[in-house]
C-alpha cells in the first residue's frame, strides 16, 4: 500500500524538517517515506541502473559543465514530471505538498523543483561543495531522501554538513529526508564502503 500525502502524520514530518531548517539551517526526519515507498523506488532505481539508463553526473552548468570523478562518482537519472510509474507519482505528490505546505507556514515562493536518482557504487563520493550555480539563483532549498536497506553506520556514505559550529553526519538510513538551502550549506557525500548508497536528491526552486 503506497503512503497517503494527507494527513496529521505527514504534516508532523514536514514541521520537523522546517524547525530543524530554522533552528539547526537542516532539517531531517527518519520516516519522510514509509517503507513500501522506499521499497518501491529502491526497485525503481536499480531496474534504471541494470538497464544502462543511469549516467556519471556533470559539475556546473551548461558550458561549465563537465565530468570530474575525482570530485563526484555517482550515477544519475532524472525523474520525469509525467511519470506514470506509481512510486514517482506518489513521491511526486509528497514533494508537492510539503511545497504547498513551506510555501504557506514561510512564504519561500517555491514554484518548481527537480529531482533525480543518484547511485553511488561501493567506492565512490562527492567532494565538499554548494548546490547553488553562479550564474543562476534559482535553487532555494537542497532536498534528499534515502533508499537504502538496512543501512548502517559501517556502510559509510554519510552525509557530512558543515554548519557554523562544526560538522554533523548524518546515515542514509532508508526513509530519511533532509532539507537545507543550497546557497548557504556546504556538504560533501563520504564514500560508500561495503555497498552501493541508493537515494533521490534535487532542489526546490524559484
Amino acid at each position: 500500500m503506497l503512503q497517503n500525502t494527507a494527513g496529521p502524520q505527514v504534516t508532523d514530518q514536514f514541521e520537523a524538517l522546517i524547525t530543524g531548517l530554522l533552528e539547526d539551517r537542516f532539517g531531517t526526519t527518519a520516516n519522510f517515506l514509509d517503507a513500501d515507498l522506499v521499497s518501491g523506488l529502491r526497485q525503481t532505481l536499480l531496474t534504471h541502473h541494470a538497464a544502462g539508463r543511469m549516467h556519471p553526473a556533470g559539475i556546473g552548468q551548461k558550458f561549465d559543465h563537465q565530468h570530474n570523478l575525482s570530485i563526484r562518482g555517482d550515477v544519475i537519472k532524472w525523474l520525469d514530471d509525467h511519470s506514470d510509474n506509481p512510486y514517482e507519482k506518489t513521491f511526486q505528490a509528497l514533494v508537492k505538498d510539503f511545497i504547498h505546505y513551506l510555501n504557506r507556514t514561510c512564504y519561500t515562493g517555491i514554484n518548481t523543483w527537480e529531482f533525480h536518482y543518484a547511485y553511488y557504487a561501493t567506492g565512490s563520493y562527492y567532494q565538499r561543495h554548494l548546490d547553488q550555480f553562479r550564474q543562476d539563483r534559482r535553487r532555494k532549498f537542497s532536498f534528499v531522501v534515502y533508499l537504502n536497506d538496512q543501512w548502517e553506520a559501517a556502510d559509510g556514505g554519510q552525509l557530512r554538513l558543515y554548519l557554523p559550529n562544526g560538522e554533523t553526519l548524518l546515515t542514509p538510513t532508508g526513509g530519511r529526508a533532509v532539507l537545507f538551502k543550497s546557497d548557504e550549506l556546504e556538504h560533501e557525500v563520504l564514500p560508500a564502503l561495503l555497498r552501493p548508497r541508493l537515494s533521490i536528491a534535487g532542489w526546490l526552486k524559484v
